[in-house]
């Protein structure tokens, strides 16, 4: 193992004592029409019993999008410069905690990009991830 992968499960671990329970994430999603629901209700079906339980538990949550509410500013936010997942790409939004290398890990499987608001913070390692991934982040004022 190198150093580098050394200090990564370090900083897991100590991610893991601080925050027991795991990040709270919430992704918009887009219900304007029956197709929208039957899509998401199906996505949900398919989930793996580690993501329901998320779920369940309430770390993860789902806001609607609203057709009238702008998204981030694009003066209001900072990018990563990857520009892979573009505007229209899912929005998962952080509120608080720690954005980890897991979690950018994640969004570039599911070609979101990440809007975190003030309560949330970039680690070094998860900033790096996102550059190397093309993730886009958006930072809240």
């Amino acid at each position: 193992m190198s150093d580098s992968d050394e200090l990564r499960a370090l900083v897991r671990e100590v991610i893991r004592d601080v925050l027991p329970q795991g990040l709270v994430v919430t992704e918009t999603v887009n219900l304007s029409t029956d197709d929208d629901l039957a899509a998401f209700v199906k996505r949900l079906l398919d989930l793996d019993p580690g993501q329901r339980e998320e779920l369940r538990s309430g770390r993860k949550r789902f806001r609607l999008a609203s057709p009238q509410a702008p998204s981030v500013p694009a003066g209001a936010g900072h990018s990563n410069g990857a520009e892979r997942a573009g505007p229209s790409a899912p929005v998962r939004r952080i509120e608080r905690g720690a954005v980890t290398e897991a979690v950018i890990v994640a969004a570039a499987r599911a070609g979101e990009r990440l809007v975190l608001s003030r309560g949330a913070v970039l680690t070094p390692l998860a900033r790096d991830r996102a550059r190397a991934s093309g993730v886009p982040i958006e930072k809240e004022r």
